[in-house]
């Protein structure tokens, strides 16, 4: 990962039951996979799109495998460009297995208790953790979905809540069901 701005950005549309994704990539690998329209999607003028892309042909084939239940752990290989907290934090929703959820508070506990540790005590709260979140660049991949609020609650999806309730449910969370914004077992 790397903090920063790659010269030259690819770029190709990627399909998927949940609509069409915008997938980039640099020379270190994915950069970015955004749903159609999500929030935060990137000014795309400096991309250069691309056919027959041996990363993008192979982050198809696993998101068709991954969509079908047959794909937990991607291969595709992810490059993450942020701040540098967006970065620790990106970090950490690579770590949220699959078929596993967290919540923004636990997140910053993990992080609190990593500054604590190496003694650069620094306070992290739900809601800076819920900006970063917010802001990740490669759905899915790196999976915000799993985030959820501290009382079972689905909280804010760049690429949509019914995105996220159709995400986890994919993952074996077939017992619950969307409630305006609660996630309630059924």
């Amino acid at each position: 990962m790397q903090v920063g701005i790659s010269k030259m950005t690819r770029s190709a549309i990627i399909t998927t039951p949940l609509g069409e994704m915008l997938a980039a990539a640099d020379e270190g690998g994915l950069t970015g996979l955004w749903f159609a329209g999500q929030k935060h999607f990137p000014d795309t003028c400096d991309f250069m799109k691309v056919h027959d892309d041996p990363l993008f042909a192979n982050l198809q084939k696993e998101l068709d495998r991954y969509f079908a239940g047959r794909l937990t752990v991607f291969s595709v290989p992810i490059n993450l460009r942020g701040a540098p907290f967006q970065l620790v934090v990106w970090e950490e929703l690579l770590r949220i297995p699959f078929g596993k959820t967290t919540t923004y508070g636990r997140i910053a506990e993990t992080l609190f208790s990593a500054a604590k540790s190496a003694e650069r005590i620094k306070r992290v709260s739900a809601r800076a953790v819920g900006g970063a979140v917010g802001h990740n660049p490669i759905s899915i991949l790196a999976p915000c979905h799993r985030v959820i609020g501290h009382n079972g609650k689905l909280t804010g999806y760049a690429g949509g809540l019914w995105r996220k309730e159709k995400l986890l449910s994919l993952e074996g969370h077939a017992g619950f069901a969307l409630q305006g914004t609660a996630i309630i077992s059924v």
